[in-house]
């Protein structure tokens, strides 16, 4: 069985787009569920400790930029580098696959106005397509693992996963969606789940990219891990970028 860990960066609110990031990504990463329990949990705690002394803190992009939540060595340049080198190094050695939809908030109302849809559920359709697709024609073939976010946030994730399975999307049935993935599971990020923070590393990486900001290390890192189709393109098949 196969686990897909979802996270998010931006807002999916249409009538707000910030300037600085008019963006929404939607990523995961997925992993096999042993390898998920066994290899990616122990060596993303045994990172933690070596840094922190303890396994208990999480990885957070907002904490860990802003210096916070138990992130306050980061103030320290020399600090700072050895946590970027040892994160990055975990990441090039784990395995997974990326898979992630950016939509750029401003061109999806230019084209579509007041009838473009929802951030949120386009990329939602179009991930949880390529993850039936990895998947196969396996029957309880993946779960969707995704963290909590309030309760308003987390009722719309869970309607937007029921009309997937009622509708579908365009090319996989309804039927298929849901013999093929056995849940969508929201989990408090107190518990500490070792693959929601590695898709929470991923997500604004990718932003950073498509808003052609100068790249670092963790993007190449994070292109390296994208699904690709068989002559090695990511774009369409790993990242899709909407509106096209």
């Amino acid at each position: 069985m196969k686990i897909l860990f979802l996270d998010e960066s931006g807002d999916h609110n249409l009538s707000i787009i910030d300037p600085q990031y008019p963006l929404f990504v939607l990523g995961w990463v997925i992993v096999d569920k042993k390898y998920a329990e066994n290899q990616l949990t122990e060596s993303v705690n045994k990172f933690k400790r070596d840094m922190f002394g303890t396994q208990d803190i999480i990885l957070h992009t907002a904490d860990i930029s802003r210096n916070r939540n138990g992130f306050e060595e980061m103030k320290k340049a020399a600090f700072r580098e050895r946590f970027y080198d040892g994160i990055n190094s975990l990441m090039r050695s784990l395995e997974y696959m990326v898979v992630a939809c950016v939509v750029q908030k401003k061109e999806l109302l230019s084209r579509y106005g007041l009838a473009a849809l929802d951030p949120y559920l386009l990329s939602l359709d179009i991930l949880v397509e390529r993850f039936c697709f990895e998947i196969g024609d396996k029957r309880d073939g993946g779960v969707i693992i995704a963290e909590r976010r309030g309760p308003t946030l987390d009722r719309e994730l869970e309607l937007a996963w029921l009309n997937l399975k009622i509708q579908g999307t365009r090319y996989i049935k309804a039927h298929e969606v849901e013999s093929r993935i056995t849940a969508l599971t929201l989990r408090p990020k107190t518990d500490n789940i070792a693959g929601l923070q590695l898709a929470d590393l991923v997500v604004t990486p990718l932003g950073r990219y498509v808003m052609g900001k100068p790249l670092k290390e963790d993007f190449e890192v994070i292109e390296s891990k994208l699904r690709r189709n068989h002559q090695g393109q990511y774009n369409g098949y790993g990242l899709v970028v909407l509106p096209k």
